[in-house]
């Protein structure tokens, strides 16, 4: 049998890995080291040299974008079809079990996925039917909370009573809110991964059946699991000791979402004959490029260790930028850009790395004024749109009539006359007789003691969503989504909408139904479910996921956590700052600041080509004038690694003092360099430079609007701010 194209194209490391006899693996791959590769071909190579059956195989990753992405490669590397094989998700990976075993979950066979936001309104329900302010229990916050004790697999009845009378509210809403999803049918993402779990742990004989089936485990990007996905997969591979975990504990960042860089450590306690390869052949970046981040990362003590290298050259020194205030650095970052165009680079090979999301306005001011098109990665994507939310509700509520979170999306979008009152009329139906907002509004209007107006209005909704679910029951998928749609009269409520908001939203509803026309029922169903239930489990999952779309070239702008995964030949790492980039909350506490080490790590290494460093002596954040340090991260890097940008400072080695150069500065003059003016005309801008003396002398100004400006100082009427 050839087994050259699978080990042809690995390096020595990666073939170790993806040859080594069948047995518990960590595999440390390092930061572009090819450790998709290794999960594709150790995969390939059992399937193909140990005859090891698709079906036996699962393999478990984070996005559903990578789990598409390594089920293609399979698929080209063997030349087979990979329909039997496990590849998803854990979130998808537990839907799907949970869909084959609904009564043993203890769940309805048609319960529905809430995404985040539908989570946060049934909260917020939940606290107006309890009489809790919000100001005082932030929905966001009990959302956090709530989300939190799942993910370490705590139910509100593993929690013991407190004292502390906030704890104790808190426990007392995590059981209104389990009560209400489990009466509803209603599962959270982090509901699905305990739920997952409880199935194999209380179902003895799934459990030994699935721990037969799945006799190879592979876990993508492990450093990234928590407590409930770790507990999931030590279910699943019992004492067959099969699992093959792909990670690297210097690229662990989620820990404020509950990843636990722990696990990397406790799965070689549990799997005492593992093994260990580490992957540090890196085939993304510059040497330069990993020398500097090794030096920074080295500084954690607690990594297991390994360096990066690469044979691709050393290629240019780090350059690093220090800025007078947040518009310099800006404007020194869009003007290395245009030069990068001007030289025949791509606009989407640059991007723009922050801490804070609230660092990006500076650059977002600058790239419209000079003209380049720009996208900010992590808005608000296809099935997060509110249009599209409010249809897939109509078409949830039409699916199962008790699906609370939809009911109390639509029952008013459009308006149909339902006042405040009648909505907390039927809300408290529900909760006193512990019947769904459906079973409530039937209730309701039995009952007679509402204004024939407002029965009318809520008899004639309840009987708009049986009748569509009638019309809509014998459709093709697409004529369900465009009827629901049409009928609904969501398109007359966006056409009302000023300016071209709302024929975007329109667009965005005729794009929903071109996504059902085109959706793959074959791909993403085996459970027995309808093509309805299926593409709406689809829309759920798919929400808020990082996928990759088709955009218009343009500079990526976005916090350093959504670059993971990501590559560009230029990166500007901004707001290198202690207070910032260290956090002001990390900087006094060991393991949150290796964390943002981490970080930091995974920043510089999203540069092949060139790395640009820079931070401000002076930063407008958050309604507030601070005068930072330069980033402890900054003195990490040797000297030699890096190479100053002298446009108007002198650095020197420790990168803490700056003297300023311009032989042209007058020392009487009444403004000062990085000094905050207004002008009448012009509006707020920044001092870049002085020059000339007495009448002579003038000033150079960056202007937020109108960009930068040599003024005469005898002429120009400036205010100091």
């Amino acid at each position: 049998m050839d087994i050259t194209p699978i080990i042809e194209p690995l390096n020595d490391a990666q073939r170790l890995a993806v040859t080594s006899p069948s047995r518990s693996m960590l595999i440390l791959a390092g930061a572009g080291s090819g450790k998709t590769r290794v999960l594709v071909h150790r995969i390939a190579w059992q399937i193909q040299i140990e005859h090891i059956p698709a079906f036996n195989i699962l393999a478990v990753t984070f996005t559903n974008k990578a789990a598409k992405e390594m089920r293609h490669r399979i698929e080209q590397l063997l030349n087979i079809s990979t329909q039997n094989l496990w590849i998803g998700t854990f979130h998808g990976i537990s839907h799907r079990l949970l869909r084959r075993h609904p009564k043993e979950a203890n769940l309805p066979e048609s319960f529905q996925v809430m995404d985040s936001s539908d989570q946060l309104r049934v909260i917020k329900r939940l606290l107006n039917s309890l009489n809790l302010d919000d100001s005082q229990w932030p929905p966001r916050e009990v959302q956090w909370f709530i989300n939190a004790q799942k993910d370490e697999g705590i139910r509100a009845k593993h929690m013991l009573e407190s004292y502390d009378y906030h704890q104790k509210q808190m426990l007392s809403i995590y059981r209104a809110y389990e009560d209400i999803c489990q009466r509803s049918g209603l599962v959270d993402f982090a509901e699905l991964l305990l739920r997952g779990l409880e199935l194999l742990r209380d179902n003895n004989e799934l459990l030994e059946h699935y721990q037969q089936r799945f006799k190879q485990i592979h876990v993508d990007e492990f450093q990234d699991t928590n407590t409930t996905q770790y507990a999931w997969l030590r279910l699943l591979a019992g004492n067959n000791d099969n699992m093959f975990v792909v990670g690297d504990d210097d690229q662990s960042i989620y820990g404020w979402r509950g990843a636990k860089i722990e696990n990397i450590h406790s799965f070689q306690k549990h799997n005492p004959n593992h093994i260990v390869i580490k992957l540090e052949q890196n085939y993304r970046s510059t040497g330069t490029i990993l020398k500097a981040a090794n030096h920074i990362i080295a500084n954690n003590t607690s990594r297991m260790g390994k360096e990066l290298w690469t044979d691709a050259g050393d290629g240019e020194p780090c350059s690093l930028y220090a800025a007078f205030n947040e518009q310099d650095e800006a404007f020194f970052v869009i003007e290395r850009i245009k030069n990068w165009i001007k030289e025949g680079g791509i606009r989407s090979d640059t991007a723009i790395l922050y801490r804070s999301n609230a660092q990006s306005r500076q650059f977002e001011e600058k790239l419209m004024a000079t003209g380049i098109p720009y996208r900010v990665y992590g808005g608000l994507r296809f099935f997060d749109r509110a249009e599209i939310k409010n249809a897939l509700a109509y078409l949830r509520l039409i699916s199962n009539y008790h699906d609370d979170a939809s009911f109390e999306r639509i029952i008013n979008t459009p308006t149909r006359g339902l006042g405040t009152k009648a909505i907390d009329d039927i809300r408290a139906i529900a909760r006193d007789q512990n019947l769904s907002l459906w079973e409530s509004s039937i209730a309701l209007v039995n009952l007679g003691k509402l204004s024939s107006r407002t029965a009318n209005a809520l008899s004639n909704f309840l009987e708009f969503i049986k009748d569509l679910s009638n019309k809509t029951n014998e459709l093709e998928l697409y004529e369900q989504v465009k009827l629901v749609i049409e009928k609904s009269k969501l398109i007359e409520l966006y056409q009302k909408e000023k300016l071209d908001k709302g024929e975007e939203k329109i667009e965005n509803l005729e794009e929903l139904v071109n996504a059902a026309k085109l959706f793959d029922f074959d791909q993403n169903n085996d459970e027995g479910m309808n093509k309805l239930n299926t593409f709406l489990t689809h829309a759920t999952l798919e929400a808020g996921e990082s996928q990759s779309s088709e955009h218009e070239d343009c500079v990526q702008l976005m916090t350093i956590h959504s670059a993971k995964g990501l590559e560009f030949k230029t990166v500007f790492l901004v707001g290198m700052e202690d207070g910032l980039f260290p956090s002001q909350q990390s900087i006094d506490d060991i393991a949150r600041l290796e964390e943002e080490r981490r970080l930091c790590y995974v920043g510089m290494t999203r540069a092949m080509q060139k790395l640009y460093l820079s931070y401000a002596e002076s930063r407008r954040l958050y309604g507030r004038e601070n005068y930072p340090r330069p980033s402890r991260f900054l003195k990490e890097i040797p000297n030699e690694l890096i190479q100053e940008v002298r446009i108007r400072a002198s650095i020197n080695k420790s990168i803490s003092t700056f003297q300023p150069t311009s032989k042209f500065t007058s020392e009487n003059s009444a403004f000062k360099l990085g000094q905050r003016i207004t002008h009448d005309k012009f509006g707020e801008g920044i001092v870049l430079q002085l020059e000339g003396l007495g009448a002579q002398e003038r000033v150079q100004i960056n202007f937020s609007e109108v960009g930068i400006k040599w003024l005469m100082l005898a002429y120009a009427k400036l205010t100091i701010l």
